[in-house]
This record gives structure tokens, C-alpha cells and sequence, in this order.
């Protein structure tokens, strides 16, 4: 009687292991559902994804995307090894592939390159002034205390202004009688800024600079909330005053937004277009300051060459994806694992 009650436990057990590892009732679906294989979670991750409305709602912006910039980056690279020109609505027209044809005319007018060099002097000095100034006066901005809401405006209302009205102003102060001359006297350059091909570039790039200033001091902004204030009170307590606790503290901890800051100011100073044809009456003096994209209006719509101008075009899409490359690799874009 004892020995059949001492094994019964035993056996039960036995017996439960045994149907659990056949695949008894019950059991198999529920190590299913441990494994992961329930199929119709398989249904939910296939085709539209685990959050199909998450793709509902970005379904439109994924539309303009492609309707607005991948539609017309594709166009543009079949122009630009075609004999492109353009032709009444409706009309059949042969426009055989000419290869690299397009991309050697373009490229051996010396008005080309030299559109590339001014850019580049344009980038040489947006870049780095808008990254340093944006930062620098972000962080001013964050700690003051009195008139903060109004100071923030003040800084963002050139950006919000439309370029003619700006750049209004601007002429009136940078032309031949202007109050910067004014002010400078002998030192002011002859001839005066905007029409001297050594100054036309660097006085649109601080025009761009000051103008746009206030949409990145934001960015910087949104990113200084992100950082730990412990961190300050730690460097204050190891003896950092406010000079080294920016370089300590608040350069490393706004970088993603540094990155982000050296991005968007790249690409939108690769499209400049507004500003020298606005201020310089359309690039110049002489093509001081002409840009490829100004370049690429004038022989597309004025020189009725649209096969060249999307040759300009391609080859400036590249150039700016490898500087954004490079910036990316070398700011620090990636976080570190």
C-alpha cells in the first residue's frame, strides 16, 4: 500500500512530461506562443508591417516625397544623357542618348567650374559661422532669464521675412553710399561689396548666415533641454567655469543636433539661388557670384539648354551626398555602441 502511494506521485509526473513532449493537448500551442510562431502574428509582420497604420499615415508625405523630389531626380538624370530640349505640349520628338555628351559641354564652360568655386567659398564660410553662431547664441539664450521670449522672436523673425524685403534692406545698407561704408570710411572696399568680385560671395554668405541664424538657434535650443543639468553642476563642482563647461558640457551634448545643424546648412547652401540673384543682379560681377543652381536657371530656362542644366544639376546632387557623407562620418553622426 505504502510502495503504490510513494510512486503514484512519481508516475504522474512522468505521465504529464510524457504528454507535454508529444505534443499533448494544449501544449504545443502554447510553446508555440513561446517560440513566436503564432501565424498570425506572421500575417501582421509581413507585407504592410506590424503597425499598418503607421504606413497609413505616412502614406502621403511618402507620395509628396516622390512625386515632389524622387520623380523629378530620375527626370533630371534622363535628361541629362539625352538631347534634351524643350517643345510645344503634345509634340513627338526624338531625343537620342548622348551619354556624357552633356556633361563635357557643361563642364569645359569655364562659367561651370567657376560656379562650383563660388559655392564652395560660400560654404567655406556659412558652414562654420552658422554652426558656431547658432550654438554660441543658443546657449546665451537659454540662460537668460528676463526677455527670453521676446529675444528668441528677435532672432527668428529675419528668417520668417521674405527674401525681397530682406534683401531691401540689405542693399540699402551695403551699397556704394550705405551706412556700412558710412561707417567703415577709408576701410570700406571700392568697389563696394556686392558689386567687388573679391566681396560679392563672402557678403551673400553672411547675408545667408544672419538671415537663417534664428531657424538653428531652435534647433539648438530643442537640443540644450535634452542635456542633464547634473552635468553642469558636476563640472562646476570640479572647478569648470562657463567657457569650459560649454566645451566640456554642452558641445558633446548637442551633437546630434551639430550634425543636424551642418546637414541642413550644406544642402540649403548648395541650392543658393535666391540671394545672388536678388542682391548681384543675377551672379554677378562678371560671375563672382553666380551659383550652379542660378547657372543651371539660366542656361535650362533663358538658354533653352535643359540637357546641360541637369548635367550641372547631377553632378551637384553628388557632390553634396559626399560632403553630407563625410560630415556624417566625421561629426560624429553615428552614437557610439
Amino acid at each position: 500500500m505504502h510502495e503504490a502511494a510513494a510512486a503514484s506521485p512519481t508516475a504522474g509526473r512522468t505521465e504529464e512530461a510524457h504528454r507535454a513532449s508529444s505534443g499533448g493537448p494544449g501544449s504545443g500551442h502554447r510553446a508555440g506562443r513561446r517560440r513566436g510562431d503564432d501565424p498570425r502574428g506572421r500575417r501582421r509582420g509581413g507585407l504592410l508591417g506590424k503597425n499598418p497604420l503607421g504606413l497609413l499615415f505616412s502614406a502621403p508625405y511618402l507620395v509628396f516625397v516622390l512625386a515632389v523630389f524622387a520623380y523629378p531626380l530620375v527626370y533630371a538624370v534622363y535628361i541629362a544623357f539625352h538631347d534634351y530640349f524643350f517643345t510645344a505640349p503634345g509634340a513627338v520628338v526624338a531625343r537620342p542618348f548622348v551619354g556624357l555628351d552633356n556633361f563635357v559641354t557643361a563642364f569645359t564652360d569655364p562659367a561651370v567650374i567657376r560656379s562650383f568655386g563660388n559655392v564652395g567659398i560660400f560654404l567655406v564660410i556659412n558652414v562654420p559661422l552658422t554652426v558656431v553662431l547658432s550654438m554660441v547664441l543658443a546657449t546665451a539664450l537659454d540662460r537668460v532669464v528676463h526677455f527670453r521670449g521676446f529675444l528668441r522672436v528677435a532672432f527668428y523673425v529675419p528668417y520668417l521675412t521674405a527674401s525681397v524685403a530682406v534683401v531691401a534692406v540689405w542693399l540699402f545698407l551695403f551699397n556704394g553710399d550705405g551706412l556700412v561704408n558710412q561707417v567703415l570710411g577709408p576701410l570700406a572696399p571700392t568697389p563696394s561689396w556686392l558689386i567687388n568680385s573679391a566681396w560679392a560671395m563672402p557678403s551673400i554668405a553672411l547675408f545667408v548666415t544672419w538671415k537663417q541664424l534664428g531657424f538653428y538657434i531652435l534647433l539648438y535650443l530643442a537640443a540644450l533641454q535634452n542635456v542633464p543639468k547634473e552635468l553642469y553642476e558636476a563640472a562646476s563642482s570640479d572647478g569648470a567655469g562657463a567657457v569650459r563647461s560649454f566645451f566640456t558640457v554642452t558641445v558633446p551634448g548637442v551633437r546630434p543636433a551639430t550634425v543636424l545643424v551642418l546637414l541642413v546648412s550644406t544642402v540649403t547652401g548648395a541650392n543658393l539661388f535666391t540671394e545672388p540673384y536678388l542682391l548681384t543682379g543675377g551672379g554677378g560681377p562678371n560671375g563672382a557670384s553666380t551659383s550652379p543652381v542660378l547657372l543651371m536657371y539660366q542656361k535650362g530656362i533663358e538658354q533653352g539648354n535643359p540637357d546641360q542644366a541637369a548635367a550641372i544639376g547631377v553632378v551637384l546632387v553628388i557632390l553634396v551626398l559626399v560632403i553630407a557623407l563625410l560630415q556624417n562620418r566625421f561629426a560624429g553622426g553615428k552614437d557610439e555602441r
